[in-house]
């Protein structure tokens, strides 16, 4: 059964350049090693099948890979007539990634192998008292993490990085991370990646949610689909036909900071971010009656036991999100909806009040669907656009030797 071909145009080449023999084995070399990452191991046989190529240009390539260290035996297949044939896979050693998630609460760290194999991760508090002191823990877990995968910091090929707020390449820096105090300061992530001794890629957490989402997870074969994060902040992240949308500033999907309209008391409305948040179910629970201190974990939960005032606070939060969808439904028109973060995991008791709340504000109404990644999505992104930067940079690195 032949697979689907990845693209034939290897890193840094253009099918408009003139041909050459060396593009011409390059280009080979990139789709036998893209069509075994996809399709699994494979024989010489199976790929020139696959592929169209000759046996002898398979073996070729093949054997070019190999002398780079970007490809390996798997093992041999036996059939039941003929002769026994070597297998061939990409050699999940020939580089690794880290993916970083910076979230209020808690830092997550992974580092990844080339297939996407997690070989080490941490999960640690953060305790962090100023964003230097925030910084320097990310770079502290990011070097546990890569130590306890047997690996120097100079053997990780890329690091990407999740936080709130958006990257601003001009200034080096984030805006709108109102989560994080001080968060926006120039040079933070310069000293970052100065700590992890590689490059860097900073990301929207929310968009590497819907990325992560949209490999992994509830997002898959969606046309259009919006990843709505709902934590200790307010983020969306939209992925149309495969690709992420991130606007021309890079700030599409900052629904958070939308105004909402005067109380009836004529005090000022808020952020939609601080209506839906974590700190807002804190404080809908509290002003309703229930006792604290609380978390809106532990408001979640007592809804859950069939606390009447904590279930009227996650109504009340659940009202709120529908104004969020019915905004993001009429401007993106998406198929789906998924929803994550620290709240949206309670998907179990948001998503039915949501879609009632939904239906009296609009007849816009996209299919609403839990994240199948948890707590883990930010994380699970971040080392996915890791790898989508660091495979063909690893190809262009060791740059399979041309015979």
């Amino acid at each position: 059964m032949s697979r689907h071909l990845p693209t034939a145009v290897p890193p840094g080449a253009s099918p408009a350049q003139p041909w050459n023999r060396q593009r011409l084995r390059s280009n080979n070399e990139w789709l036998l090693l893209e069509l075994l990452r996809t399709g699994g191991p494979s024989s010489r046989a199976q790929l020139a099948r696959d592929t169209g190529l000759s046996k002898p240009t398979v073996s070729a390539a093949l054997a070019a890979l190999e002398q780079a260290g970007l490809v390996r035996e798997a093992g041999r297949f036996v059939p039941e007539r003929g002769r026994t044939a070597v297998l061939y896979e990409p050699d999940p050693t020939a580089g690794h990634v880290l993916g970083v998630d910076i979230g209020r609460a808690r830092l997550r760290v992974a580092v990844a192998d080339l297939t996407g194999r997690i070989v080490a991760r941490r999960d640690v508090p953060n305790k962090g008292r100023s964003a230097n002191a925030v910084a320097d823990s990310v770079v502290a877990a990011a070097r546990e993490t890569t130590a306890e995968a047997g690996l120097a910091a100079r053997e990780i090929v890329h690091a990407v990085i999740g936080t709130p707020g958006v990257w601003d390449e001009e200034r080096r820096g984030v805006r709108y991370a109102t989560s994080l105090p001080g968060w926006g300061r120039r040079g933070l992530f310069d000293r970052i990646a100065a700590g992890l001794e590689t490059e860097i890629t900073v990301g929207n957490d929310a968009n590497l949610a819907a990325h992560g989402e949209f490999t992994l997870g509830a997002g898959r074969g969606s046309r259009m689909f919006a990843y709505l994060l709902v934590g200790t902040g307010l983020g969306v992240g939209v992925v149309k036909d495969g690709e992420l949308l991130s606007g021309a500033h890079g700030a599409a999907g900052e629904v958070g900071i939308v105004p909402l309209p005067a109380r009836p008391d004529g005090e000022p409305g808020g952020t939609l971010e601080q209506a839906v948040a974590a700190d807002a179910v804190v404080r809908t629970a509290l002003e309703l009656g229930m006792r604290g201190p609380l978390t809106a974990k532990q408001v979640f939960e007592a809804a859950r036991a069939g606390d009447p005032l904590a279930a009227e606070a996650v109504q009340r939060a659940a009202e709120q999100l529908a104004y969020a969808v019915a905004v993001l439904s009429a401007v993106l028109d998406p198929d789906l909806v998924v929803l994550g973060g620290g709240i949206g995991n309670s998907a179990d008791l948001l998503l039915e009040p949501l879609e009632r709340a939904l239906h009296r504000l609009t007849p816009l109404r996209p299919k609403l669907a839990p994240s199948e990644l948890g707590e883990e999505v930010v994380l699970l992104g971040a080392v996915a656009t890791a790898l989508d930067i660091a495979r063909p940079e690893v190809f262009e690195r060791r740059g399979a030797p041309v015979n």
